[in-house]
């Protein structure tokens, strides 16, 4: 049953997020990816911190020996980006006037790295299904809150990939399908993850600290430094409102959690 529920959640992560992202529209898109981003940043930081980094110290694993998993997690996430292989931007044309950028700037750029987008959205969704499977070998809850973050943070990427693909030349149908088969590496991470870690029940706290780190680089590596370009003082109050609700829905199904 643990397997099924990893395949159901990997699958919405990596694959159903691709379909709601090709659905919204250029005149949708401007409205709503902000307001996604906020809501992003506080579920993948009430997810990382108020829930799953809790579950693994309350483990019997050492705490100098997870802190040194967290920190080096957030290095091997950084070096990945780096690689451009953990690529998380959601950066699309004329979103803020704040970059500078000429017309026509992403479209140059994505004829460069399109395929680079593929691959890097591949590996992402591939790490994050493994550290899904994580979730659900230690909790069945802890493992949908953890795929709830995911989905969370998968859809502006998701939307943000879709656009450089179709500047890059993509058809609007040929752009779902590349995005549709890299969301399936995320199925591949769940289902490989169930197997290799499975037998390994000591490590499933070291695990928790690394799907940790995945979620607290995006959120203070990609999507913290997005907000900070709006500055008029009511696009940053809709940005606490949305950041405060996406911590507050955290917060309450961990209290629902807890009550039960």
């Amino acid at each position: 049953m643990t397997l099924l529920f990893i395949v159901l959640a990997t699958f919405a992560g990596g694959v159903l997020s691709v379909f709601i992202a090709a659905f919204l529209t250029y005149q949708v898109l401007g409205r709503v990816v902000p307001h996604m981003v906020s809501l992003s940043t506080g579920v993948l930081l009430g997810t990382a911190l108020l829930h799953v980094l809790p579950e693994a110290f309350e483990s019997h694993a050492d705490a100098h020996e997870l802190f040194l998993t967290l920190l080096v997690g957030l290095l091997f996430f950084f070096m990945l980006e780096k690689a451009e292989l953990y690529r998380h931007g959601h950066h699309h044309e004329g979103d803020d006037p704040a970059h500078h950028h000429h017309h026509g700037f992403d479209a140059q750029q994505a004829g460069r790295g399109g395929w680079s987008v593929l691959v890097g959205d591949s590996i992402h969704n591939f790490c994050d299904g493994i550290l899904i499977a994580a979730a659900f070998l230690t909790d069945v809850q802890l493992g949908w809150i953890t795929a709830i973050a995911a989905i969370a943070h998968e859809i502006p990427q998701e939307v943000g990939d879709t656009i450089v693909l179709l500047n890059a030349g993509f058809s609007r149908t040929r752009a779902l399908l590349y995005n549709a088969l890299s969301g399936v590496a995320a199925v591949v991470g769940g289902v490989l993850g169930y197997y290799v870690i499975g037998p390994f029940q000591d490590l499933l706290p070291y695990f928790l600290v690394a799907a940790s780190s995945s979620f607290i680089y995006i959120a203070v590596a990609d999507l913290i430094p997005q907000l900070q370009r709006r500055l008029h003082w009511r696009e940053t109050l809709s940005q606490l409102i949305w950041l405060a609700a996406g911590l507050g829905s955290i917060s309450l199904i961990v209290s629902g959690m807890h009550a039960h």
